[in-house]
């Protein structure tokens, strides 16, 4: 169940987790969106997130303190929750500890992918998701 693109949502106060998550998903083989490497200067931000919410197949949501009070991750999760083709393939990622059900109740019925304590296991649990091995670089 190897994704085709991996779209992640977040804050961007979470950026140096986020950026992280992304190399290393992308160092796995793995294509993922990122606004803060897939949004160029001049490009129209809010055109390109829709894009991508509806060219991606798989939807990660980094959890943490800054993503739940945000309005925009919001707005991305209540879309991917609406998306047949996110069904079944919805992720929620805990950086931080945080009231994850401000943004949606349904957050806790999802396999949740712990990486507060951890990152060589949240990587593992998440790749475990995908069927391949997490190769820690």
């Amino acid at each position: 169940m190897l994704p085709e693109e991996v779209f992640l949502s977040h804050s961007d106060n979470d950026r140096e987790f986020v950026s992280h998550l992304a190399n290393v998903i992308r160092d796995h083989g793995i294509p993922a969106w990122y606004s803060r490497t897939d949004i160029l200067g001049a490009q129209q931000w809010h055109d390109e997130i829709g894009m991508a919410l509806n060219r991606c197949d798989w939807f990660v949501i980094v959890l943490s303190p800054n993503s739940v009070e945000s309005l925009w991750v919001k707005r991305e999760v209540l879309f991917a929750l609406n998306q047949s083709h996110f069904a079944e393939k919805i992720i929620p990622v805990l950086y931080r500890d945080c009231d994850y059900e401000k943004l949606s109740w349904t957050l806790s019925s999802f396999q949740m992918v712990d990486f507060s304590k951890n990152s060589n296991d949240g990587f593992r649990d998440l790749f475990r998701i995908w069927g391949i091995g997490y190769r820690n670089p």
